[in-house]
């Protein structure tokens, strides 16, 4: 892997740019950041509470998760998220500009129901989105988690599978098939059959929540974070405490486990170049460091780009 840039404030939810620039969140700072290749960064938004995953929607503009922010921990060097804060006022889908920065909240609850920590996010072709909310933790409670697909319009949110144990990442396989959540602290990935926006079907033997096959289960002590899946469909879910992005194969197979070159327990995304190019980057945000790398096979084109 190679450095891009350093002293990011958690860095998440990578996008990355036609021009050859990568988006990212920094969660500690309450940021949307530009990161240039030569690691210049420029602040596009300021957006407070806790910006997690981030996608581009069909309008170019980009849709974030704000998980309503941690209270945070230093220790050797490493970064790390904690309970809710006492700051904290609830968590929002955002929209952001790209090119005046300005930030609207889209949807702050459902069926009233306050969103608690929205995480991660995948548009779908026909221009709506999924989205996990992992929920907050408290000294001595923490919520339970969904799945929820929206609207990039404001105009409808709707609760599809409810409970989740701490939804993290989500993520499409390249024909939309397939619909793929990685829970922390279960370390599981569950799949699910699209059935068509906003709806899923049951899988042919299923085994988990709302119809769900289990694709995959880490073993050991390893939790899991955001997820990209790549142009041959194997999610790529980051993978808390061994410091790497795991590679599952669509058939369940995990293929490998691909480290980061100075380990952080917090690495927690990747995404990648499009169709025909290998390059993906990786977030170690434990130590607030954006890397690039060469991918051993091509990258997927997401449904919206920019």
């Amino acid at each position: 892997m190679r450095t891009v840039t350093t002293d990011l404030a958690f860095p998440e939810g990578p996008i990355a740019l036609g021009g050859g620039d990568v988006l990212v969140v920094e969660i500690r700072r309450g940021t949307l950041t530009r990161v240039a290749p030569d690691g210049t960064t420029t602040v596009v938004a300021e957006l407070g509470g806790g910006p997690n995953g981030a996608a581009i929607g069909p309008d170019g503009a980009v849709y974030v998760c704000n998980n309503g922010g941690f209270t945070w921990h230093d220790r050797d060097g490493i970064t790390a998220p904690g309970h809710q804060p006492d700051d904290y006022t609830g968590g929002s889908i955002q929209r952001v500009a790209l090119d005046t920065g300005e930030v609207t909240d889209l949807y702050t609850a459902c069926d009233g129901r306050a969103l608690r920590g929205p995480n991660d996010i995948v548009f779908d072709i026909d221009g709506g989105f999924w989205f996990t909310d992992i929920g907050k933790s408290r000294e001595r409670e923490r919520d339970t988690g969904a799945l929820y697909y929206a609207r990039p319009n404001g105009s409808s949110i709707t609760e599809v599978v409810h409970p989740l144990t701490q939804p993290n990442g989500v993520g499409l396989s390249p024909d939309g098939a397939r619909l793929y959540v990685a829970e922390t602290v279960t370390g599981r990935v569950w799949a699910w059959d699209v059935a068509g926006p906003g709806r899923l079907a049951r899988a042919a033997e299923p085994v988990g929540p709302r119809g769900a096959a289990l694709l995959h289960g880490l073993g050991g002590y390893q939790m899991l974070d955001s997820l990209g899946v790549d142009g041959e469909g194997n999610v790529c879910v980051a993978t808390l405490m061994t410091g790497a992005i795991s590679v599952i194969a669509p058939d369940g197979t995990l293929l490998r486990q691909v480290p980061v070159p100075e380990h952080d327990p917090y690495v927690t995304n990747i995404c990648f170049a499009g169709s025909g190019r290998r390059t993906a980057w990786v977030t170690s945000s434990g130590r607030g460091i954006l890397y690039s790398l060469d991918w051993d096979v091509p990258g997927l084109d997401l449904a919206f780009t920019a």
